[in-house]
C-alpha cells in the first residue's frame, strides 16, 4: 500500500473492517509485520522526537486531563519540538494560537477540558496534532461528535493542509465526507480490498460492495455523496413483531 505525498486518503469500510488497527499500525503504535516507510525512512528507525515532529496523530475517543485548560491541551502538540525541560518559544506560542483558530476552540483557552462537550473536546484534540505541523497527519474517525457546521470547517482545515503539501490519512463513518478525499482506501475482513481516485468510478463500485449494495453513491453538483437504497432496507422485525412488543410492554398499539 501506499499512501500519496500531500494528498488526503479516506479509509472507509464496515465495523469491524480493521480500519483503526491499520492507522495504529501506521502510527507505529501496534505491533506488526512487514515494514512501514515514512517520507521515505523506515518508520522504527526514527528517533522518537523526530518521528513524533513528522507524524502527528489523533485517535478515536482519545482522553486528556479533564483539569488541564484548553491551551495546555493544545500546547502538547509542540513537545516534540521542545528540548527537555524548556518552556515553549515564540514558534510553540504561534502554533497553538493558529491551531485553535483553526478549530474555532480559541474561545475556551483558558477553559479546563472537562467543561467542554464532547464536540467540543474534539476540536481541542484536533487542535493538539494540528499544533504539531507535521508533514503526516492520521485522524481516527475526527468527526466523531462533530455538527454538520463543524463538520464543513474540518473539510475546511483538510483543505488547507493540503496546500501546504501536508499528507492527511482519515478514518471516517461519514461516507459522503470521505468522498471529498483524494484517494480512498475500502477494507474488509482486516483486508484491502480497493484503493483508488474518489471520481473513480471503479471506487464507487467497490464502495457500494463492501457495504452490501445497501448504499449508492451519486454526483451532486460537483461533489460526490453517499446515500442509503431505500430498496435495499431490511426491516428487522415486521409489524406483527413490534406490535406484539408493544404490547408486553405495555403500550398499545
Amino acid at each position: 500500500m501506499r499512501l500519496p505525498r500531500g494528498r488526503w486518503t479516506s479509509v472507509v469500510g464496515p465495523n469491524g473492517a480493521g480500519k483503526s488497527t491499520l492507522l495504529k499500525v501506521l502510527a507505529g503504535l501496534m505491533p506488526h509485520t512487514g515494514s512501514i516507510q515514512l517520507l521515505g525512512h523506515d518508520l522504527h528507525s526514527l528517533a522518537h522526537r523526530a518521528r513524533a515532529r513528522q507524524l502527528a496523530w489523533l485517535g478515536q475517543n482519545e482522553s486528556s486531563g479533564d483539569d488541564l485548560t484548553v491551551w495546555d491541551v493544545a500546547l502538547l502538540g509542540r513537545l516534540p519540538h521542545q528540548a527537555w525541560l524548556a518552556g515553549p518559544s515564540p514558534q510553540d506560542l504561534v502554533a497553538t494560537e493558529t491551531a485553535l483558530k483553526a478549530t474555532h476552540a480559541w474561545e475556551w483557552r483558558r477553559r479546563s477540558l472537562g467543561q467542554l462537550s464532547g464536540g467540543e473536546r474534539q476540536r481541542v484534540l484536533l487542535a493538539r496534532a494540528l499544533a504539531v505541523q507535521a508533514q503526516v497527519l492520521l485522524m481516527d474517525e475526527p468527526l466523531a461528535n462533530l455538527d454538520p457546521p463543524h463538520q464543513a470547517d474540518w473539510l475546511g482545515v483538510v483543505r488547507c493542509l493540503l496546500e501546504t503539501n501536508t499528507t492527511v490519512v482519515s478514518v471516517l463513518h461519514e461516507i459522503s465526507m470521505a468522498l471529498h478525499a483524494d484517494e480512498m482506501l475500502i477494507m474488509a475482513d482486516g483486508r484491502i480490498t480497493h484503493q483508488g481516485g474518489c471520481a473513480d468510478p471503479a471506487t464507487h463500485q467497490a464502495l457500494e460492495s463492501v457495504f452490501d449494495h445497501r448504499i449508492r453513491v451519486y454526483p451532486i453538483e460537483d461533489q460526490w455523496v453517499a446515500l442509503p437504497r431505500a430498496d435495499a432496507l431490511q426491516p428487522a422485525f415486521n409489524h406483527a413483531d413490534i406490535a406484539g412488543g408493544l404490547a408486553s410492554c405495555g403500550v398499545e398499539d
